[in-house]
């Protein structure tokens, strides 16, 4: 495990984003902190003045809300506190381009709301995991990839043509439906911190 201190870690984006010669570019930054008052996951990002730049920035953690039932869209701010300028989500915010969204991912040390219930679900190992991989799932609408991973990872059936036998067979279709739910915002403690740790 490779661990990286915030100092080198903004020194390697610093030059990163001044290479002149580099062929990628570093679309996004997400730093995860635990919560220690509030439920729910949800984010922190930045507010630009240019407000077409705002409004994609807040694609990302509402596609995340549609797939993960723990994560709370409702909680989620965009702000420019002066005392969090020296957070890794306001300082790359200022310093990449506009193609870089920066956020910080709170989730709570201990437990969530599922949207429509009352009952506060314990976090475990495992549910953060899921909203881990959630995350990853999220990236993947926002680029438009799972038609792909979905031809990759579920057999296609045979195309070949097949002499009918003598007899029916009863049909063996079935319905599904590839349309997410929306599970909807989830409440969460009014208490509204930003712990975000300065680089």
């Amino acid at each position: 495990t490779l661990l990286i201190s915030g100092g080198l870690m903004k020194t390697i984006i610093q030059s990163y984003s001044q290479s002149k010669c580099r062929k990628t570019s570093l679309e996004f930054y997400i730093d995860i902190h635990a919560h220690s008052t509030m439920m729910n996951g949800f984010m922190y990002g930045n507010i630009f003045e240019d407000e077409e730049r705002f409004q994609r920035q807040s694609i990302f953690p509402k596609l995340l809300c549609q797939n993960a039932e723990d994560f709370s869209y409702t909680s989620t701010s965009f702000n420019r506190d002066a005392v969090k300028a020296g957070t890794g989500r306001r300082f790359l915010g200022g310093l990449l381009d506009h193609t870089s969204y920066c956020y910080t991912l709170e989730v709570s040390f201990y437990s969530y709301i599922i949207g429509g219930t009352t009952a506060a679900v314990p976090y475990t190992e495992e549910a953060y995991m899921k909203l881990g991989r959630n995350v990853a799932r999220t990236f993947l609408d926002y680029y438009r990839l799972n038609p792909l991973v979905e031809r990759i990872t579920v057999p296609m059936p045979r195309l070949r043509k097949e002499t009918p036998p003598p007899y029916k067979h009863p049909s063996l279709r079935g319905s599904a439906s590839n349309v997410p739910i929306s599970k909807g915002d989830k409440k969460s403690s009014l208490n509204h911190k930003d712990p975000s740790t300065p680089f």
